[in-house]
């Protein structure tokens, strides 16, 4: 099954800005990312306004990091982006006059609570320099190098 939201999407375009000492075009991450560019610049606007990337414009332009990325976390990224829904599963609407789907509702919305704050909490304590240096250690275990991390998803 293939799960892909906006924070996934998110730390992929930043882990390949990660990759590069030179600015990146968003047609280049879109290319890599499978994606149109709008999209590449819709998910990079947040993430700039929060100082994580910086985009320059005209020739040799592009988007870098602008981020010390071993003190920003998965939970700050997902912050930058508006705090999008974790969970695929939505929850029903509290506006019923049944009893018993009151009761259900109650019990599930605890549970999506509880789940959330658990995601949340992990993504606290995962830093991009930490997921940056597991595809670097996957990339190794494959014999690649990070030269070739932009291909790594097609292996």
């Amino acid at each position: 099954m293939r799960r892909t939201s906006k924070l996934s999407a998110a730390l992929h375009i930043l882990m390949h800005l990660a990759e590069r000492d030179a600015p990146v075009t968003s047609e280049v991450l879109a290319k890599a990312n499978q994606t149109h560019p709008v999209v590449i610049r819709q998910t990079l606007a947040g993430l700039r306004d929060k100082g994580y990337v910086r985009s320059e414009k005209g020739h040799g332009g592009g988007w870098t990091l602008a981020c010390d990325m071993a003190s920003v976390t998965l939970h700050d990224i997902h912050t930058a982006l508006g705090s999008p829904s974790l969970l695929a599963i939505s929850e029903p609407s509290e506006a019923t006059g049944c009893l018993v789907e009151q009761a259900v509702n109650a019990s599930l919305h605890q549970a999506f609570q509880a789940a959330e704050s658990l995601l949340l909490a992990h993504f606290g304590q995962v830093s991009l320099a930490m997921l940056s240096a597991d595809i670097h250690a996957r990339s190794a275990a494959r014999g690649g190098s990070a030269h070739h991390l932009e291909h790594a998803h097609r292996a």
